[in-house]
């Protein structure tokens, strides 16, 4: 399995993000694809650059103002008197009610930003245009022939949504390289396996029926986004019954999630896609710092290889995993049960 991986993340080192009413370090930092890039390093994958895949695979899930915003917001918003150091919201337009698309910087910030989770620095447009471009290449490889390939993204992508940042997340990995799948299949799915439900998958594909999403993720009663991400959200429209979640108990652990995942592995083989996304989160970890879900590492390596066993062209995306001593070793168990059972 190739590994593709690109340096651009680096100078990405988002410092505002609040939580429970207090400014902290971001959870999503460098050294989280250090530690991940030193495991499959260490494991003896072919580790590659993307090439640059120009602006087409993201402007087919993104809008166009969307990605104007996040190419050009940290200059603006430097312009402003007494600006913060990141673009961080402090004003969001109200669900359901009339919303002019604003004119001022700090009305496009609230717009477009959906948490203060996602701030935005001087590198973060390179950053996440750097992990979107390894989400095509691996989704390359695979069109090309590969039985599968992993894009080791970060900043992650599966909380963005079409037109907005989420949870530190700016463009959608996972979309971008299930979409271009689709110049190949009639029909790819999603399966997400991030602690955290893949909200703005869902909200991409929600009205269609040529990707399926599946999402198992800790319980939104008690974990972020809260807004989405339970069972009665199947779709809209052509995308009804394209939907799945299952929400899984606090603690949930190896049994129980594998017995979840055998559940779903019906729905998936029934819809016969032509290839697959995979959301790789590794936050579902026991001793992850979320705390959410109990999977072992070895338990890892169980997950990919019950998915890998579906027998079909694989993109692995890596989603969430934050740091731990247990990050890398993680890692190598997901990747090892992937490929000794394909």
């Amino acid at each position: 399995m190739k590994v593709v991986y690109s340096n651009e993340h680096i100078d990405h080192d988002p410092r505002a993000f609040i939580v429970r009413g207090r400014m902290k370090r971001s959870n999503e930092q460098p050294e989280r694809a250090e530690r991940l890039l030193a495991a499959v390093r260490a494991d003896g994958y072919d580790v590659i650059a993307p090439d640059d895949h120009g602006p087409g695979p993201r402007a087919a899930i993104h809008t166009p103002e969307y990605l104007r915003f996040l190419e050009t917001v940290y200059d603006r918003w430097q312009l402003l008197p007494d600006a913060s150091e990141e673009v961080l919201p402090n004003i969001h337009p109200f669900p359901g009610q009339p919303c002019t698309y604003p004119d001022s910087v700090v009305g496009q910030a609230g717009y477009h930003m959906g948490d203060a989770a996602c701030s935005i620095g001087p590198h973060t447009w390179r950053a996440a245009v750097g992990a979107a471009n390894s989400a095509v290449h691996a989704a390359e490889l695979v069109l090309g022939g590969e039985r599968a390939a992993y894009a080791l993204c970060r900043p992650p992508g599966h909380h963005a949504y079409v037109d907005r940042a989420n949870g530190f997340c700016y463009l959608n990995n996972s979309a971008i390289a299930a979409q271009h799948l689709r110049r190949a299949h009639d029909r790819v799915a999603i399966l997400d396996i991030d602690m955290h439900h893949g909200n703005g998958t869902q909200g991409i594909f929600y009205r269609r029926s040529d990707v399926l999403t599946i999402s198992l993720h800790g319980d939104p009663h008690l974990f972020t986004p809260f807004f989405t991400g339970h069972a009665h959200e199947r779709g809209d429209g052509e995308g009804l019954g394209y939907n799945i979640n299952v929400p899984l108990a606090k603690g949930t652990g190896d049994e129980a999630y594998l017995a979840a995942l055998a559940r779903v592995m019906e729905t998936l083989r029934a819809y016969a896609p032509g290839a697959l996304v995979v959301a790789l989160g590794l936050d579902a970890h026991e001793r992850d710092p979320y705390q959410a879900l109990a999977v072992t590492t070895p338990g890892f390596a169980r997950i990919t290889a019950a998915i890998a066993r579906l027998g079909l062209p694989t993109v692995l995306v890596q989603e969430g995993g934050y740091l731990s001593e247990d990050l890398g070793p993680n890692l190598s168990s997901a990747l090892r049960g992937f490929v000794s059972a394909a």
